[in-house]
């Protein structure tokens, strides 16, 4: 097969399910770790490579954490916003979806105007300097109950930034079922967000089917094991409800064994959306690009296929239709114009 990664590369992209901090790179982290002394997270880059290796999916919740206890500014908050989007930006990806967990930070003392304040200063910021334009979602982390669930909609709807779209779910799926945040759901729905809770990773396609009746998903985060079940997909693909899916990522948390065995293949084939993202790329040891490059060889796509992958991704996103119309006109001039040369 053709070497798709310097199409890749060029690829205008936009990504729906990547983290807050769980984009913050090496050489954020070690700064953020080197501003605040004592915390078990290594602030030497190479060293953050073993740190982020992870035993399982409660392994790395663990870590994630630790490196949430770094954000204790909203200086902090606001570096690690920007400097996401220059990431982004080298990677070419022109629009992304931020899935953020303000909760985390505001119980660990950072005032929420503070916090909302620092996060639109950085979006603001970022779509000047770099033309990454960035977009939250706010998300319950759902091993912290409801007491989280009930934080995270007043800061979504009491204090809503500009930047914000949608409401999520995330966190460990065990032990944690998503109809009891049906109410949190509904409200958020009845305030203009968009529902893209978590379900269907660590889980069986039941937890699916909840987001999609309990909490009236729009679009999954991950939702892999819904290719175990076909009414669901059957479900998902007549309806055009996408499927987030991270392949890298699935593998290091174990919630698949191996790549060969990634049911990408088979939700594609049977007709449902699915776009490729990282998650928590750094910590996966990954980005964007290398998604695509492994999403391209599990599906045996040309470069055709790999750009009809990013115009799934913009179809969706929920970026309004001119930005839409525009980034999908981007990605088909930059394909021609790749394939005439």
């Amino acid at each position: 097969m053709t070497d798709l990664h310097p199409f890749i590369a060029g690829l205008p992209k936009a990504e729906l399910h990547v983290h807050h901090v769980g984009s913050a790179s090496p050489r954020i982290v070690s700064e953020l770790a080197a501003r605040h002394p004592g915390s078990k997270v290594p602030t030497d880059p190479e060293a953050l490579a073993d740190y982020f290796v992870f035993t399982d999916f409660a392994h790395f919740i663990d870590v994630y954490l630790s490196v949430v206890d770094l954000l204790r500014t909203p200086e902090d908050v606001r570096l690690l916003t920007f400097e996401i989007a220059r990431d982004m930006a080298r990677q070419n990806i022109r629009y992304a979806e931020l899935t953020i967990t303000p909760f985390s930070s505001t119980r660990r003392g950072i005032p929420a105007e503070a916090f909302m304040e620092a996060i639109e200063d950085a979006r603001k910021s970022a779509e000047s300097e770099f033309g990454v334009v960035l977009r939250w979602c706010f998300d319950i982390p759902g091993e912290a109950g409801l007491e989280a669930a009930d934080e995270t909609l007043r800061l979504a709807v009491d204090l809503r930034p500009e930047g914000l779209v949608s409401f999520g779910l995330g966190g460990p799926e065990i032990g944690v079922p998503r109809p009891q945040f049906k109410p949190h759901f509904d409200r958020a729905i009845a305030e203009g967000l968009h529902s893209v809770p978590h379900a269907g990773e660590t889980t069986g396609p039941g937890t699916v089917w909840d987001a999609l009746k309990e909490l009236r998903a729009e679009r999954i985060g991950h939702g892999i094991s819904s290719a175990q079940d076909a009414e669901l997909m059957a479900y998902l693909a007549e309806n055009r409800i996408p499927l987030e899916v991270c392949p890298t990522s699935n593998i290091a948390t174990r919630a698949v064994t191996d790549i060969e065995l990634h049911p990408i293949r088979t939700l594609v084939s049977a007709g449902v959306l699915v776009t490729v993202n990282s998650d928590d790329p750094p910590m996966f040891g990954t980005d964007l690009n290398k998604e695509y490059a492994v999403a391209a060889r599990l599906l045996e796509l040309d470069e055709r296929g790999v750009a009809g992958l990013a115009k799934g991704a913009v179809e969706a996103s929920f970026l309004d239709q001119a930005g839409k119309n525009r980034l999908t006109a981007e990605i088909d001039t930059y394909t021609a114009q790749w394939l005439a040369t």
